[in-house]
């Protein structure tokens, strides 16, 4: 049988599973050109390479096998360069996503490592920050629960837009709620956009922003149940400075119980503008 190749010899010469080579009989992909009626047996002739080739070839490329029978079935030039073109399309937007993707890590990366290594936890400073942009949701939040929900409502509002995570999830107290040290009852909470969501939004919503400028800000360790004494050391040193508070208190969570076991370990940063 110098022409003929069982399936077993057909998977070592083009390293594909014996497993594939039955799937692909059984859908009308690639078929043997002789079975044994007696025992099953699969043979393939040496005229049937090419055409696997091409199997692989466009499987390699990512095309759907459904794609790859129409094109063998059909053999039209015309659409071999449409789904070749289609599947072009379909691959530059992957690697939009996974660049996207690498970019955020990156971010997560660089913020992580340096709070590890904040030195001055529990003392006011003074520090500019750009522009950032942000989406928004405006209503009173006194309790976790509340805030989660919140948090929820948000994410269904703009799902397709930006992803939730720890440190890019900001809530607001207004100056009349910090004057009356409501430090836990919040009047908003938002997500921090990054840079490669930034770029998907400004055809598609009106987003908020918080300003670039003078910012006094504290680091501490905890979460939102041990910020009320720290929003007094930060409001002690703006008042001992003359500065001028001008706009809402932000708090974020930076490192929590979710991102680390030790509790010496997490973080959250009060900031208010300043001038």
């Amino acid at each position: 049988m110098k022409n003929k190749f069982s399936i077993g010899q057909m998977s070592k010469l083009h390293n594909i599973p014996v497993k594939t080579l039955r799937y692909y009989d059984e859908i009308d992909l690639f078929k043997p050109i002789e079975v044994n009626p007696e025992n099953g047996y699969r043979y393939y002739s040496i005229e049937q390479f090419k055409l696997l080739d091409i199997i692989n070839y466009l499987k390699v490329l990512g095309v759907p096998l459904a794609d790859i029978k129409k094109q063998t079935s059909n053999r039209d030039i015309n659409e071999l360069i449409d789904t070749l073109q289609e599947h072009k399309r379909i691959t530059e937007q992957k690697i939009q996503e996974l660049e996207m993707a690498k970019k955020k890590l990156e971010a997560r990366i660089d913020e992580f490592k340096t709070a590890k290594y904040i030195e001055d936890i529990n003392v006011p400073f003074i520090k500019t920050i750009p522009e950032r942009k942000i989406i928004q949701l405006k209503e009173t939040i006194s309790s976790f629960f509340e805030l989660e929900l919140s948090l929820r409502k948000l994410k269904q509002q703009y799902h397709h837009l930006a992803s939730i995570f720890i440190g890019k999830v900001g809530l607001t107290i207004s100056e009349n709620n910090f004057q009356r040290e409501s430090f836990l009852e919040y009047s908003s909470i938002f997500l921090i956009l990054e840079e490669v969501e930034r770029s998907k939004l400004i055809e598609e919503i009106d987003f908020a922003i918080l300003p670039q400028g003078t910012y006094a800000c504290i680091f501490f360790r905890g979460g939102h149940s041990d910020a009320p004494a720290y929003f007094h050391v930060l409001n002690d040193f703006i008042k001992e400075n003359d500065y001028k508070i001008k706009g809402d208190f932000i708090i974020r969570t930076i490192i929590d119980e979710f991102i680390s076991k030790n509790q010496e370990e997490f973080l959250a940063e009060i900031q208010v503008l300043i001038e």
